[in-house]
């Protein structure tokens, strides 16, 4: 006796049949790229929540990154494909730039004031090693303290008009954390997001906390033996994706930013799971965006 299958009707007209594991999962159809909940018909209309900006007010969220565009562009759509934001994460090519010759110039300056210093063969060697280390910090230093910050906007549309969200990086040198404060249009603090470096080389993770830095949620890899694969493999040409899953402080999950395999990088934001809304879909947003941006996938 066969095992019932779940049945996804797209509204483009294919219909497929599919294994009862699949059931709830928010797939793509291959035919026409629109994503649909596998076991479920066309979504009813949802009553919107009484504060919440509509924008903000769903469950599934899908991001596609504009390419051959200096700035990080992103559109974000609704589930059934209707645009919902607009987000713009400046590159400053020539500002970087000048602060990479900012850092070079500060590194030959120390290297000719260490090559002057006089002293027998052996000492001349340890100063030479000591100046080449220190002109290295030097250009870190300055490079790193010039380049500007890039934060991010996340608008209502392409028009710039209206603002959502802005995520601020904290600062420009950052040694074991990398923090960025999430806001509102009004600069009223909404979130903390934080990279710590140490352990994303093991397992990519950000934690996201509240405006008192309290933890609210982690973004973590899915995958250990992914990420392991990663480090050695790279990704392979995106066969290897960098899925994440957000979870609660206790481990239960809340839901989770996949990436698409396709030729363009699309990912999906979908916290269905989290029914409570337990966590601010602004601040889901927010740290997708910066799980891509920010990891550089």
């Amino acid at each position: 006796m066969s095992v019932l299958g779940v049945t996804v009707a797209c509204p483009c007209g294919e219909v497929y049949e599919l294994k009862p594991e699949y059931a709830g999962r928010l797939l793509e159809c291959p035919v026409c790229l629109r994503h649909v909940r596998a076991g479920r018909g066309p979504a009813a209309p949802r009553a919107p929540v009484p504060g919440v900006d509509r924008a903000f007010d769903r469950d599934v969220f899908l991001l596609r990154e504009r390419v051959l565009t200096i700035t990080s562009k992103y559109e974000v759509w609704a589930e059934d494909g209707t645009p919902i934001a607009y987000v713009e994460r400046p590159t400053y090519p020539v500002r970087t730039v000048l602060a990479y010759i900012a850092g070079a110039v500060a590194g030959l300056a120390v290297l000719g004031w260490t090559a002057r210093t006089p002293g027998d063969a052996s000492v001349d060697a340890v100063a030479a090693l000591v100046g080449w280390a220190v002109a290295l910090a030097a250009f870190v230093v300055v490079s790193m303290s010039l380049r500007p910050r890039r934060h991010v906007t996340v608008y209502r549309d392409d028009s710039r008009g209206e603002v959502l969200l802005r995520i601020l990086q904290d600062q420009r040198i950052a040694a074991l954390v990398r923090t960025y404060t999430v806001t509102l249009a009004d600069g009223a603090v909404l979130a903390r997001l934080g990279k710590p470096y140490l352990h994303n080389l093991v397992r990519k993770r950000w934690t996201i906390a509240d405006a008192a830095g309290a933890p609210i949620a982690l973004a973590i890899e899915e995958s250990i033996v992914l990420s392991l694969l990663r480090r050695v493999l790279g990704s392979l040409f995106g066969v290897l994706r960098t899925n994440f899953l957000f979870q609660r402080p206790d481990g239960e999950v809340l839901g989770e930013f996949n990436r698409k395999f396709t030729l363009l990088d699309r990912y999906v934001l979908d916290l269905s799971v989290d029914a409570e809304g337990v966590l601010d879909r602004r601040i889901a947003l927010a740290t997708g965006i910066m799980l891509d941006t920010g990891e550089r996938r």
